[in-house]
């Protein structure tokens, strides 16, 4: 999909224009998108696997785009800016957390329980899912920064604003939750 369909609005000037430090305002169309295609993608497996909702990590991943595009800020080059960005999603998330939601119980497909592989192996994927979906919000959040995006201590605390000191801390907790998970799942 390209991005000029994501953020319309943005880019035909039917909204406030770019402040000239912002990131976006030093990067003509082209760099953009180049820019949008290296980190969108990740971005959106960021937030649909920590919210655990493809809908709504589709909402927030073009919110997120929107917002660093009208941001105020000055540019210190691509890490930077992907690191930036990801912060704007991590508030949006957030943001979304916070809002009251309607009480309802969403059932694991049956297929996540019974997916077998190879020598009666349960799948890792089968197991991975449910597990993470036990964990908290921000347990989910710090495994996937340091895990799938890579990032460091330092990085993870940029995007959730978190004190990096203490990063270390709920990742070693958050890792001795989910393998305990994991073992229950394996032995039941």
């Amino acid at each position: 999909m390209p991005w000029e369909s994501i953020i319309p609005n943005v880019l035909a000037g039917e909204s406030q224009p770019l402040a000239a430090s912002s990131p976006a305002a030093t990067m003509d169309n082209e760099q953009f998108a180049a820019f949008y295609a290296r980190s969108a993608r990740s971005l959106w497996a960021y937030l649909a696997r920590v919210s655990r909702d493809p809908a709504l990590a589709d909402d927030l991943t073009q919110e997120s785009y929107v917002r660093f595009l009208c941001a105020n800020r000055p540019e210190d080059g691509e890490v930077a800016a992907r690191r930036y960005l990801f912060r704007i999603a991590t508030n949006l998330l957030r943001d979304y957390w916070r809002r009251p939601q309607p009480s309802s119980i969403e059932e694991m497909p049956e297929e996540l329980f019974t997916a077998k592989c190879g020598a009666g192996g349960l799948d890792s994927q089968a197991m991975l899912g449910p597990a993470m979906a036990q964990m908290r919000p921000r347990d989910r959040q710090l495994l996937w920064l340091a895990y799938a995006e890579g990032y460091s201590h330092h990085e993870i605390a940029e995007v959730t604003g978190l004190a990096s000191a203490s990063i270390r801390l709920l990742l070693f907790r958050a890792r001795r939750k989910i393998a305990r998970l994991l073992r229950q799942r394996g032995e039941g």
